[in-house]
């Protein structure tokens, strides 16, 4: 029930962020930033059970830093930069002011957080802009997530017999991971249908309104259906990697969750691992799929 009820007050507070008008990005963007330093904090902690200690202030600020470079900048050559500079700085930091024989794991540590937290949810804000993303594709690349995630549960509980990694996460099954796959398909092809529906004239009545009062909550996937339902499986392989890795990270540090600060999820970090590598991989297939 917790789980349940976390999940009904989080899910509508990110889709009127999604949806949003152009004005508001900024705060879109503070949000994903909030997140992504919560996460980061939890990273931290974890890396400080496996014998690092590093700057958590500092890689904070680093991170903050990310974000605000890239609303101000966006652009890949200088978001690729300032990420050079950002973790050049945490090395920087590192060498000066922990005792040498820290300074590896330290600044190993501060730099991957700031990647893996920082850099991959640079990819939301990208997914919400023209021109390789939109409201639509962002809540496409969340729907797909989600149901992934759901349909593994509950399969996964009921029905899963064949461990999928039990090194890493006892919990998961093969039976679970096709259900995932099948799970963000569907809602994909839900998502296309309820596009293709709203652009049909007999039901313009319907759709009407909800243009006028929020014209960015009008779906729009502009590709044949087959291509989404690709994307959706390659998308949910890619968020099924970022769980794992997650668990790997979890189990290398002898804790069972991040975090606490979600009732009945843990922490921040285990919401989101499977974005943390299913964001950059939707980014990565649109930058490619529009240019190739």
């Amino acid at each position: 029930m917790k789980r349940v009820i976390t999940a009904l007050i989080l899910i509508p507070l990110v889709l009127v962020l999604i949806f949003l008008g152009p004005q508001w990005k900024w705060l879109f963007s503070l949000f994903v930033a909030g997140v992504a330093a919560l996460a980061g904090w939890e990273y931290l902690g974890l890396t400080k059970r496996c014998g690092a200690n590093p700057p958590r202030i500092a890689t904070l600020v680093a991170l903050l830093a990310l974000f605000v470079s890239n609303f101000q900048w966006p652009d890949s050559d200088h978001l690729l930069a300032i990420f050079g500079i950002l973790g050049l700085g945490l090395l920087v930091y590192c060498t000066f002011f922990k005792p040498v024989d820290e300074v590896i794991a330290d600044a190993s540590a501060s730099i991957f957080c700031l990647l893996y937290t920082g850099l991959t949810l640079i990819a939301l804000p990208a997914l919400r802009e023209p021109p390789y993303g939109s409201s639509s594709v962002l809540l496409f690349l969340l729907f797909v997530v989600w149901a992934g995630d759901t349909s593994a549960y509950y399969v996964g509980r009921a029905w899963g017999r064949h461990k999928l990694a039990p090194k890493l996460s006892p919990g998961k099954s093969w039976e679970g991971a096709v259900a995932s796959v099948a799970g963000s398909m569907l809602i994909a092809a839900a998502l296309v249908g309820l596009a293709t529906l709203q652009q049909k004239p007999a039901d313009a009545v319907l759709f009407s309104w909800l243009e006028r009062v929020c014209p960015s909550a009008i779906l729009t996937y502009p590709e044949e259906l087959w291509y989404w339902l690709v994307l959706a499986a390659v998308v949910n392989v890619a968020g099924q990697v970022g769980d794992l890795a997650e668990s790997a990270l979890k189990r290398s540090a002898g804790v069972k969750e991040s975090g606490t600060l979600l009732p009945g999820h843990g922490g921040v970090l285990d919401r989101i691992d499977a974005l943390l590598i299913a964001a950059p991989v939707l980014w990565y297939a649109q930058v490619l799929h529009q240019r190739f």
